[in-house]
């Protein structure tokens, strides 16, 4: 199964990540993940991505569209995969359907996380991250079993410095502005599903598998 998520910033993208891809044993593919591999291990694409970020500029939707082709075509992705924080705009969107279309797929669906803006706000205040494995936590609505320990791995948990009340408005500002056109370009394909992310993350997770799994 072919998927991308979406949701803005505190929707539990993470979290819920974790259940899709345990549920249906595909490959988590996040961008940013993807950047720092290539990035860690010298690759040409790293190379040309860190030439633009060294100088402070966004990597051209050009490159981003090489480096997840590239991800895309690895063994692993053959029977599916996850792709999440990517596509961010519409025209990210298009080229990754050209990218499926050399490869002779095409996406099955689109979960889109929805959550109100004043909910968004405390939960990423609250949001912790594992230093070792980067898996999530929220000290209200998933705590780990031990203060600031990482269940998974031990890692030491932390918060984003850009964690805040400002910046995560900001960033949920752009995300939404960014995402309305996607939301409304998948659903016109008619493979976008909607998903309530205000309930409990258990609730979250059977909606969103109970719908996947009724459409595989």
């Amino acid at each position: 199964m072919r998927l991308i998520l979406l949701g803005p910033p505190g929707a539990g993208k993470g979290t819920q990540a974790v259940g899709i891809v345990k549920a249906f044993g595909i490959p988590h593919i996040s961008t940013g993940d993807i950047f720092r591999k290539n990035l860690k291990e010298g690759t040409e694409l790293g190379l040309k991505a860190k030439s633009f970020m060294d100088k402070g500029l966004l990597v051209p939707d050009k490159l981003v569209v090489e480096i997840v082709e590239d991800r895309l075509k690895e063994k692993d992705c053959e029977k599916g995969f996850l792709l999440d924080g990517f596509p961010r705009t519409l025209n990210q969107a298009k080229e990754l359907d050209e990218v499926l279309a050399r490869m002779n797929v095409a996406m099955d669906n689109v979960v889109n996380i929805e959550v109100d803006k004043s909910i968004l706000v405390g939960r990423a205040v609250g949001r912790r991250i594992c230093r070792g494995c980067g898996a999530t936590y929220h000290v209200e609505f998933n705590p780990p079993a031990k203060e600031e320990v990482c269940d998974l791995c031990g890692g030491e948990l932390y918060q984003r410095s850009d964690d805040n009340e400002e910046t995560v408005s900001k960033r949920i500002h752009v995300y939404l502005e960014q995402t309305q056109p996607l939301i409304e370009y998948y659903s016109k394909k008619g493979i976008l599903i909607d998903i309530d992310g205000k309930q409990d993350i258990e609730k979250v997770t059977a909606d969103i598998e109970k719908a996947l799994k009724g459409k595989a």
